[in-house]
């Protein structure tokens, strides 16, 4: 059974996970030739204060 560990920046709407986990689904569905109920898709939403890229917060690029 594969589980996809999706960490994403808090603030992103239902709709859009929902989208997002139907299709990685879909694609790991697909690939792994597995049923789609075989997959779970879980989203860790985490702050911009705690995500760093190249050594800075992106809390502070984003505008």
């Amino acid at each position: 059974m594969p589980f996809v560990n999706i960490q994403i920046l808090k603030g992103h709407s239902q709709e859009r996970k929902d989208e997002i986990a139907r299709r990685v689904t879909a694609a790991v569905s697909e690939l792994a030739e597995l049923p789609k109920e075989a997959i779970w898709v879980v989203f860790e939403d985490v702050l911009a204060s705690d995500w760093f890229v190249g050594g800075k917060s992106v809390q502070s690029t984003k505008s």
